[in-house]
C-alpha cells in the first residue's frame, strides 16, 4: 500500500505559533473582484499604512497596503483594481486593541449603518466601502504556521475532501487532520452539531494508509438498543432464529479500514462498555459465534457532547481526540461557505441557478447583496453550516428579484 497523500502540519493552537498575532481586515464581499473573497489586510504594527486601487506607493507617502491570501508560511499579495475605489482609499492605523480606519477616497465609509470618515474597530465589527466591498476585523497571525507547502485547491474553495475555508481556524483543522490521519490509533471527533464532523471523518480516512478500503459508517443514535450489538459484531448463520444470514456486523465490515461512528455517546454506557475489548486489540465475537475474531479496524467516534458523557473507560481508549470549529470560531470563512453552499443548491435547483448565477453558470459566482453577506457573517450560529444552508435557502425563496437579499430578521450591523 502507497503512503497516504498529506497536507502541511500546521500548529495546534496560536500558542504554537512564532508570528505575531493581530488585528487584521477580511474580504468578506466583493462583487466585483470575487477572487479577493477571504483574503486579508494585515497592517504592521509599526504604523499607519493606505489601502487603495493599485499597488503603486500612495501620495500620502505612508506605505501602501495590499491584500493578502494567507496560506501555511505563505500570503500571496493582491492589488484590488476596482476603478470604484480611490487609489487613497483608506488608511488603517493600528493600536493594541483596535484598528482605526480613516476614508480618505470618495467611495463612502459605512461603519454600525452609518457614514463615517472615521471608525475605530475591534475583532468582530464589519465596514463596508460602499457598495464595493465589505471588511471584517479579526485576530490573526502575520504569518500562517505550517512550512511553504503548496495547496492542490483555489484559494477559498473547497480542498479535495470537501473543507472549505482560508481561517487560521481551517487551516489548523487541516493540520490536525493531517497528524491524525497518519497515526493507526482510535479517534474522538468533538463538536457542535452541524460543524462539519462526517466530513472531517473521511477526509480522515483518506488521508489514511486505509484509504483503499471503503469507509463504513454509521449513526449509532439510530441503531435500537436492543440490536446494538448485533448491528457492530454481526451475527452467526441461523442466530438467532432458524434461517437468519450470517452478518460481519459494523466491526467486521471495517477490516483493514475505518469505521466511523456519528453520534457515539448516545450509545448507553452498557453497550459502550462493550466495545472494550475490541477496542483494546480487535478481539469480539459474532452473536451465537463461539470463535473469537480479530478485525483490523480504526475507530472514529463523533459526539456533539462534552467527554463526560462517555463511559470513563471508553474515553480513555481515544488517545487521540480532535474539537472541530464552529463557525462562530471561523466568521471570516462563512461567505467562502455560503458561496460553496450555494453552488451545491444551483446544482440541484435550475430556477435557482438561473436566477442568482450569473448566465445561469453554478461554477460562477452568485450574486449575493452586501447586506446578506455582512448578516450572514455577524449571524449567532446554533447548528452552523446547517444553519447556514437553512439561511441561504430562506433567501433564495425569499428574495425578490435576481440578487440575494437578507431576510428581515437578519441585520447586517448588529455584532453577535
Amino acid at each position: 500500500m502507497t503512503d497516504a497523500p498529506t497536507l502541511p502540519e500546521t500548529a495546534l493552537s496560536p500558542a504554537h505559533d512564532a508570528s505575531p498575532w493581530g488585528l487584521a481586515l477580511v474580504v468578506i464581499w466583493t462583487p466585483h473582484e470575487p477572487h479577493l473573497l477571504g483574503a486579508c489586510l494585515l497592517p504592521t504594527a509599526s504604523g499607519a499604512s493606505v489601502f487603495g486601487r493599485g499597488d503603486s506607493p500612495p501620495e500620502t507617502g505612508q506605505p501602501r497596503l495590499l491584500l493578502r491570501q494567507q496560506r501555511p508560511g505563505d500570503a500571496v499579495a493582491l492589488p484590488s483594481t476596482n476603478a470604484r475605489l480611490s487609489r487613497a482609499q483608506l488608511r488603517v492605523s493600528p493600536g493594541p486593541d483596535s484598528l482605526v480606519l480613516d476614508n480618505l477616497g470618495l467611495c463612502p465609509l459605512l461603519w454600525r449603518g452609518q457614514e463615517v470618515r472615521r471608525a475605530e474597530v475591534s475583532a468582530g465589527d464589519v465596514v463596508a466601502l460602499g457598495q464595493q466591498m465589505a471588511l471584517l476585523c479579526v485576530r490573526r497571525p502575520r504569518l500562517l504556521p505550517g512550512g511553504t507547502a503548496e495547496a492542490s485547491f483555489a484559494f477559498g474553495e473547497a480542498d479535495e475532501h470537501g473543507l472549505v475555508g482560508e481561517s487560521p481556524a481551517a487551516w489548523t483543522l487541516r493540520g490536525e487532520a493531517a497528524f491524525l490521519a497518519r497515526r493507526g490509533e482510535h479517534v474522538l471527533v468533538q463538536g457542535p452539531s452541524g460543524s462539519g464532523k462526517e466530513i472531517l471523518a473521511s477526509a480522515l480516512h483518506a488521508l489514511s494508509s486505509r484509504r483503499e478500503r471503503t469507509l463504513v459508517s454509521r449513526n449509532a443514535a439510530t441503531i435500537p438498543e436492543a440490536l446494538v450489538d448485533a448491528e457492530l459484531f454481526g451475527n452467526a448463520r441461523n442466530y438467532p432464529n432458524p434461517g437468519m444470514a450470517e452478518r460481519p456486523g459494523l466491526i467486521g465490515q471495517a477490516h483493514q479500514s475505518t469505521l466511523f461512528l456519528d453520534e457515539f455517546a448516545e450509545l448507553p454506557e452498557s453497550v459502550q462498555a462493550h466495545l472494550l475489548r475490541v477496542l483494546d486489540a480487535g478481539d469480539y465475537q459474532r452473536l451465537g459465534d463461539a470463535s473469537v475474531r480479530r478485525s483490523d479496524f480504526r475507530l472514529i467516534a463523533a459526539t456533539n457532547r462534552p467527554l463526560s458523557a462517555l463511559k470513563e473507560d471508553v474515553a480513555a481508549r481515544f488517545l487521540l481526540r480532535l474539537r472541530l470549529p464552529g463557525l462562530d470560531d471561523r466568521r471570516e470563512d462563512v461567505p467562502l461557505l455560503a458561496r460553496h453552499l450555494l453552488r451545491r443548491i444551483g446544482a440541484r435547483d435550475r430556477e435557482a441557478v438561473q436566477r442568482f448565477f450569473p448566465g445561469g453558470d453554478v461554477r460562477g459566482e452568485p450574486r449575493v447583496s452586501r447586506d446578506l453577506a455582512m448578516s450572514l457573517v455577524l449571524h449567532p450560529y446554533a447548528t452552523h453550516v446547517r444553519e447556514l444552508l437553512a439561511l441561504l435557502w430562506d433567501s433564495v425563496r425569499q428574495s425578490p428579484g435576481d440578487e440575494l437579499t437578507p431576510l428581515p430578521d437578519l441585520s447586517p450591523w448588529s455584532s453577535p
